[in-house]
């Protein structure tokens, strides 16, 4: 359920097998631009992170350049939940092993932050490694197991 004070940021990880630029990484490469279109117009929706004068966050690397950032930030978890598996995002996830090594512990961690502030990409990060190190809690969660947001009374 959605509350108006807090938002739901979700962020995750992928270890490509190849250069984006590889022959074999088309199937996920021709699909980028069609999956930000459908999750900017899905409900729920509130922002995703685009590097500077791009369409898309491909070109960063702030974890290295083998890791591909995917942040966005959402109304509550069911609707990103949806968008994940109720949509063409869930043929990409499918698929992903294709384009994706398996990476050692969670990938994607989720948080809940005010509503009028979007964390930098480090916190995203931080969070990310407080789920690996003491998995699912209110600070860092995941789509399986995941918490109510805050209460400000």
């Amino acid at each position: 359920m959605s509350d108006p004070r807090h938002r739901l940021a979700q962020f995750n990880l992928g270890l490509l097998k190849a250069p984006l630029s590889d022959p074999s990484m088309e199937g996920f490469t021709s699909r980028i631009e069609p999956i930000n279109v459908l999750a900017e117009s899905a409900p729920g929706f509130v922002w995703r992170l685009i590097e500077e004068g791009k369409e898309d966050a491909t070109g960063l690397r702030p974890f290295g350049e083998a890791h591909l950032v995917n942040y966005s930030v959402w109304e509550d978890v069911e609707s990103l939940w949806d968008f994940t598996y109720r949509t063409d995002h869930l043929d990409l996830l499918r698929e992903r092993r294709h384009w994706f090594d398996r990476m050692e512990g969670p990938s994607l961690v989720l948080w809940w932050i005010p509503s009028d502030s979007i964390p930098s990409v480090e916190e995203a990060g931080r969070r990310l490694d407080l789920l690996r190190e003491h998995g699912p809690t209110p600070e860092a969660f995941t789509l399986r197991t995941h918490f109510p947001p805050p209460s400000t009374s």
